[in-house]
């Protein structure tokens, strides 16, 4: 290998001992390679700034070469022939680890795994979602609709930033893109580092499942990794050559950027693409898990409630950053197969999945028409006042600023985004952290949903919490405690100060119709332990001297 390949592994080396390559991507569950018997192809598609995007071309076994078939892509950064994310690939080839490529080979289709640029076998810059790799999704899906092997329909399918491809195909409207799929999809990638400024920490699994490293650097250090894979000696001298080709001022460009705080930036505006996503009619199926640590519950519903008129899907459940093979939903296979087979290969099949389903965390999936739903009631709850620490002295529960509402008298159902607004003193750079949690008669607590903004110059917070859907039983009470930071979820750079909040109010989205399960579906084993993770005991005295009365609506139904 020449000096640069050799440099590029080490550092590479370095930083998975360091751990910073495992930080944000997560594998799904049942990783396994394709099955299905295909005839595999290597082509090159040119995209914007002389960029030149390798392509892994997987067709049914047994087609003669000019059958037209429908075509489902992913666009990646994941798949070298040499490792899939951070496990290597002995056997080489293409990578078809956690995508349907079975599923859909056998239906007909011809499966399509591109490469963004800078990663794989492309050449060119990596871009963070940005213009040049929405030109790339957009040149890809043009090329696969204008073979002549294609019908000229594509769909696009993708997990994490698999499913940030599909957004940006949303966003860009390519020729052929006849319908989309994503899931725990990057939609906004300033919101993916930070939330309101402040950095997110990313785990390090499997030592811990807590936040353990800040998203800046975190992130960019983990794509650069992913982009210096080099190629395998069997592979082709152009696919080597790319897969070695990105300068090094293109990745000190890129950590320079995702380092920088500000949402005004155009760096971060030109990679929001839920603007120029919105009112596009693309048959849309996206999915997005309460508990995902990675891509998180939070502008993901931005993007769905941008989405124009259009026979779209939703599926919120309570399984992490993952789509819904298995410990899920029975019927996913199916409905993602009627979801597609309708939309790209244009069969005259009935897509019965609910235009919207929803999990809580039992287990129990139910359809909606739209969520939140449309009998969803805030609860205005003005909340204890009091002052604290920045930081504080552990991730414990006291002594925080609590609020505890009485115990209830029926069941209430959090279903939609929760805000509080806040005034306080402090320096500006001083932070506001809320975290919802459920509170048993026992005084044990599990954490539903939090965020955090900076108190800034005017001292007036507002704290957009992630989304959640949830079943607060009768006799346990909500749970609110105001803080500085949650250390283990954001990595805030600590002021050694006092914040003294003087006034707050909760704005809680709550059903006001009771809700049954009407869709069969089982818990995941990785939510038991999430849920496992975010239970703490509380101090049983708060249950009297921090507790309100909460004027929840009466349930129905």
């Amino acid at each position: 290998m020449s000096g640069r390949v050799v440099a590029q592994v080490l550092v590479r080396a370095v930083l998975v001992l360091l751990g910073v390559w495992s930080l944000t991507v997560v594998a799904p569950v049942a990783a396994a390679p394709s099955d299905a018997p295909f005839v595999w192809t290597e082509e090159y598609i040119p995209s914007t700034d002389g960029v030149s995007l390798h392509a892994d071309v997987l067709r049914p076994a047994g087609l003669p070469a000019d059958q037209r078939t429908p075509v489902i892509m992913t666009v990646s950064p994941y798949r070298s022939h040499t490792a899939y994310i951070t496990t290597p690939r002995l056997e080489g080839g293409p990578s078809t680890e956690n995508l349907p490529v079975d599923l859909f080979l056998q239906r007909g289709y011809t499966y399509v795994i591109v490469d963004l640029r800078g990663y794989g076998g492309s050449t060119g810059c990596p871009d963070f979602t940005g213009p040049g790799e929405q030109a790339d999704v957009t040149h890809a899906v043009e090329w696969a609709a204008e073979q002549p092997w294609s019908t000229g329909r594509v769909g696009l399918y993708g997990v994490s930033y698999e499913g940030a491809a599909g957004a940006m195909g949303l966003a860009t409207r390519p020729k052929g893109l006849a319908a989309v799929a994503i899931f725990a999809p990057v939609v906004d990638a300033y919101s993916y580092i930070y939330m309101s400024g402040i950095s997110w920490r990313f785990f390090l699994q499997p030592l811990t499942n807590d936040g353990v490293i800040p998203a800046d650097p975190g992130a960019a250090l983990e794509h650069v990794t992913f982009s210096m894979t080099p190629g395998r000696p069997e592979d082709s001298e152009r696919y080597r050559a790319a897969a070695t080709s990105t300068p090094l001022g293109c990745y000190q460009d890129l950590v320079a950027h995702m380092q920088n705080p500000d949402p005004g930036d155009p760096f971060w505006r030109a990679r929001d693409l839920i603007g120029a996503a919105r009112g596009v009619e693309i048959p849309t199926f996206v999915g997005q898990g309460f508990f995902d640590a990675n891509t998180r519950p939070y502008r993901v519903f931005d993007l769905w409630d941008a989405l124009g008129p259009g026979e779209h899907l939703a599926l919120f459940t309570q399984v992490g950053h993952r789509d819904c093979f298995s410990n899920c939903r029975a019927t996913y296979a199916d409905d993602i197969s009627a979801f597609f087979d309708k939309h790209v290969a244009g069969l005259p099949v009935e897509v019965t999945a609910p235009r919207v389903t929803v999990g809580t965390p039992d287990g129990k999936y139910r359809s909606e028409t739209q969520w939140p739903a449309a009998d969803v009631h805030d609860v205005t709850v003005d909340l204890r006042t009091g002052s604290f620490l920045d930081p504080p002295a552990l991730d414990s529960l006291e002594p925080y600023v609590w609020t505890l509402s009485q115990p209830l008298a029926e069941e209430q159902h959090l279903s939609g985004v929760a805000t509080v607004r806040a005034k306080a003193r402090g320096p500006a750079n001083s932070t506001v952290a809320v975290a919802l949690y459920d509170v048993t008669p026992e005084a044990k607590t599990t954490a539903i949903t939090w965020g955090i903004a900076p108190v800034g110059p005017t001292g007036e917070a507002e704290i957009r919490l992630l989304a959640q859907d949830w079943r607060i039983p009768a006799g346990h009470r909500l749970g609110v405690r105001l803080s500085s930071t949650i250390p283990s979820v954001w990595a805030h750079p600590p002021t050694w100060a006092t914040v003294s909040v003087e006034q707050a109010t909760l704005e809680l989205p709550v059903l006001t119709q009771r809700r049954q399960p009407d869709l069969g579906g089982v818990q995941s084993p990785l939510l038991v332990a999430a849920l496992r993770n975010r239970t703490l005991g509380l101090d049983p005295s708060l249950l009297d001297t921090a507790a309100v009365t909460i004027d929840f609506p009466a349930r129905t139904g």
